[in-house]
C-alpha cells in the first residue's frame, strides 16, 4: 500500500555517531543482518565501527558514506517488514541521494556500498588536506550570498533551507567570504569541521574518476520517484541518473528546491530514513505545513508506523 501524501528523506554526512541504531537493532535483526552485507562487501566490520569504533573514525568520509547509507537501507528494510507504507517520493540529501536510489530499486545494494566508499576516497584525495574549507551561512538571502562568492572565488553548495547555506572552495577564498557575509548582514557564518570542499568545481577531478566507476554500474529506472539534488525533479531513465549521480558530486544541493518539488506534487509528510532528525527540522523550515517523523529509534518507529500503515 502506498500513501500519496508520504515522501521518504535520506540524510547525507554529518548524521552519524557511534552506537547509532542500536535501540532498534535489538528489535529488528534486519538492521545487523543489512551491516553485515555491507561488512562482506566491504571487507571490514561496519557494525562494529559504528558501536565500538572512534567518532574520528566514523567521519572520515570513505567509511561514513557507507556507514550512512547502510544505515538508512537498514532502517527502510525495518519499515517494510513492519508494513509501513510505501512513499509517493524519495530524495536524499548529497549521499543521501543514492541511498534512496537505493531504496528505490535502482541500485544494488552492495553495488551501492562499494560506490560510496569509493566516492568518499575520491572526494578526499581531489583537494589535498587543509587546502578546501566549508563554512555555514545563516540569515541572508541566497542571492547576497551567490554574489559575495562570486567575488571572492568561493561557491554556494547547499541549499540547505530559506536561510540556511553552505558555502565551499579553497580556504583563503571561504575566510575573505565569512568576512563578507558578516559584513553584508549575515547572522552567523562558521567554518564547519570537514576536510574538503565538497560539491564545488574542486570536485571535478572527484567526478571523472566516479565516472568510470558508474560507467559500470547496473542502474534500473526507480519504482519510487527520486528527486534528484541537481535539478531537483525526478529521472526514470537510468543513464540520466548515472549522469546525474556524477555531475552532484560538484554541483550544488538544491536541498530546498527538492523538497519544494516534493510539496508541489502532494506531498504534505516527510519521514527521515537514517540516523538523526536534521531533514526534519529543514523540511519544516522549508514548508511549514510539512509534518516530519523518523524511524532511527523504537518510539519514533512506532509513530510512524501507526501514521502510515
Amino acid at each position: 500500500m502506498s500513501d500519496q501524501t508520504l515522501a521518504f528523506v535520506f540524510p547525507g554526512q554529518g548524521s552519524q555517531k557511534v552506537g547509532m541504531l542500536a535501540d532498534i537493532a535489538e528489535q529488528h535483526a534486519v538492521v545487523q543482518e543489512t551491516f553485515a552485507e555491507a561488512s562482506d562487501a566491504l571487507a571490514y566490520d561496519l557494525w562494529d565501527l559504528i558501536q565500538n569504533g572512534e567518532q574520528e573514525q566514523l567521519n572520515l568520509t570513505e567509511r561514513t558514506q557507507p556507514i550512512l547509507l547502510t544505515a538508512s537501507v537498514a532502517l527502510w528494510r525495518v519499515w517494510e517488514q513492519q508494513g509501513g507504507a510505501r512513499p509517493a517520493m524519495m530524495a536524499g540529501h548529497s549521499l543521501g541521494e543514492f541511498s534512496a536510489l537505493v531504496c528505490a530499486g535502482s541500485l544494488a545494494f552492495a553495488d551501492a556500498v562499494t560506490l560510496v566508499r569509493d566516492r568518499g576516497q575520491f572526494m578526499q584525495t581531489a583537494v589535498p588536506v587543509g587546502e578546501g574549507a566549508m563554512a555555514a551561512v545563516l540569515g541572508l538571502d541566497d542571492e547576497v550570498i551567490i554574489d559575495i562568492c562570486q567575488q571572492t572565488g568561493a561557491e554556494a553548495v547547499n541549499f540547505n533551507s530559506p536561510g540556511q547555506v553552505v558555502i565551499a572552495g579553497k580556504v583563503a577564498a571561504v575566510d575573505q567570504a565569512i568576512v563578507l557575509l558578516k559584513e553584508a548582514g549575515a547572522k552567523r557564518a562558521m567554518p564547519l569541521p570537514v576536510s574538503a570542499p565538497f560539491h564545488t568545481s574542486l570536485m571535478r577531478p572527484a567526478g571523472e574518476k566516479l565516472a568510470e566507476k558508474v560507467a559500470e554500474l547496473a542502474v534500473s529506472a526507480p519504482a519510487t520517484p527520486v528527486v534528484h539534488n541537481v535539478h531537483a525533479q525526478t529521472e526514470s531513465e537510468p543513464e540520466k541518473i548515472k549522469t546525474l549521480l556524477v555531475e552532484q558530486i560538484y554541483s550544488p544541493v538544491k536541498w530546498t528546491s527538492c523538497i519544494q518539488t516534493m510539496a508541489a506534487a502532494g506531498i504534505s509528510n516527510t519521514l527521515e530514513c537514517g540516523p538523526g532528525k536534521v531533514l526534519g527540522g529543514l523540511s519544516r523550515r522549508i514548508d511549514r505545513s510539512l509534518s516530519s517523523f523518523s524511524i532511527e529509534d523504537p518510539a519514533g518507529l512506532e509513530k510512524a508506523l501507526a501514521e502510515f500503515n
